[in-house]
């Protein structure tokens, strides 16, 4: 695990962006991550696009996780968030941008089939993350087994306060995800972790210098061969090394 701190937000994005560029230049499986986190990343790809002719028409794309019971239309959906914030401001075909029905009607069999399209694709080449305060990747909220696939999850009532920023209140947050799960996500060939503010100083501190554990499922980053974590100052403050 490669650590790197920038003082920024601004300069962690120019970073990550200098990291996944060379993947999207050889028409690499992108794994994108939604929040405010990596939107610093994406705007800096997205310019580099406009300005400096970065194509990412051979790309294709998966999301890591979405809501249950939100209609892909929702503006609060997974969906329609990377849409809005990235993929709509690049030349990739809508269509190979990829995610979990939240509206199905047999999460087991989407979860199943969500796993069948990743391993057509010949894996994610590089997966853009982000991690919660309370250690989750993606949303498998802790604990959750590091072995764990693809599945519905109960989001923890933490992650639900974080996320209702983005509504109008609490309430309206949905309490389920699909999600790819911690043993998903390790399959991917390069994984660039992005973390700034003050709020994820601790969670920080943990999936780097903590035991790896299920009650930091962010932890088991400790043990992929091509992982770099993107902090700036205040997200790497707590860290004793």
């Amino acid at each position: 695990m490669d650590i790197i701190v920038r003082p920024t937000a601004g300069e962690v994005g120019e970073y990550a962006a200098d990291i996944i560029e060379p993947f999207v230049r050889a028409g690499a499986t992108l794994g994108l991550a939604t929040g405010s986190t990596p939107n610093p990343t994406y705007i800096e790809l997205a310019r580099r696009h406009r300005e400096e002719g970065l194509s990412f028409a051979n790309c294709d794309a998966f999301l890591l996780d979405e809501y249950v019971g939100l209609e892909r239309e929702d503006e609060q959906s997974y969906y329609a968030t990377i849409r809005r914030e990235f993929t709509n401001h690049i030349d990739i075909d809508d269509a190979k941008v990829q995610s979990l029905d939240g509206r199905t009607d047999d999460p087991e069999a989407e979860a199943r089939s969500y796993e069948d399209r990743i391993r057509a694709a010949g894996g994610v080449d590089v997966q853009i993350l982000g991690v919660g305060a309370n250690g989750h990747i993606a949303f498998n909220e802790p604990p959750s087994a590091l072995d764990s696939r693809t599945r519905r999850i109960d989001l923890h009532p933490t992650t639900v306060a974080d996320n209702a920023r983005f509504l109008d209140n609490e309430e309206q947050v949905p309490r389920q995800a699909l999600t790819q799960g911690v043993g998903t996500i390790m399959e991917a060939h390069t994984i660039v972790l992005i973390a700034t503010g003050a709020n994820k100083a601790d969670a920080v501190r943990a999936l780097v210098e903590g035991p790896v554990t299920p009650g930091c499922p962010a932890s088991v980053l400790q043990n992929h061969p091509r992982t770099t974590v993107v902090l700036d100052e205040e997200a790497a403050s707590q860290l004793r090394r």
